[in-house]
């Protein structure tokens, strides 16, 4: 399998190669392999009433408009962050954080307390 075809279906394979790294790294231009960092939405948790058996979408990225739950900003905003998906047990009032940099997501923990967080902008970064 060495004649003339061989070499040319080297040659096309090499072709195809070379297109596919220069679509990737037009890709990685575009879309960071790193997420971004997310950013402080609220300095003070959001009490809500969550209902049993529902699935809720927390926002990790701090740049949904419906804080403390996902509105799809991070696609938007190409974040690489994705919501945290969540369903209770029982129907109760909790604190949901709006920091976002609660130890425990994504109830607040008082984190929202803290300097760094106290003197941070709101929209900035963690």
């Amino acid at each position: 399998m060495g004649g003339p075809g061989a070499a040319v279906l080297r040659a096309a394979r090499g072709a195809g190669l070379s297109q596919r790294r220069g679509f990737s790294s037009w890709l990685a231009r575009w879309f960071s392999k790193a997420p971004a960092k997310a950013v402080v939405a609220q300095k003070t948790p959001i009490k809500v009433e969550l209902v049993a058996g529902t699935t809720y979408r927390w926002c990790v990225c701090g740049r949904s408009t419906k804080q403390p739950f996902c509105d799809g900003s991070h696609l938007f905003q190409l974040t690489g962050l994705s919501p945290l998906k969540f369903k209770v047990q029982e129907t109760r009032t909790v604190a949901l954080c709006t920091c976002k940099a609660t130890k425990r997501p994504p109830y607040c923990d008082g984190t929202h307390r803290s300097e760094r967080i106290q003197k941070a902008e709101v929209g900035s970064p963690l």
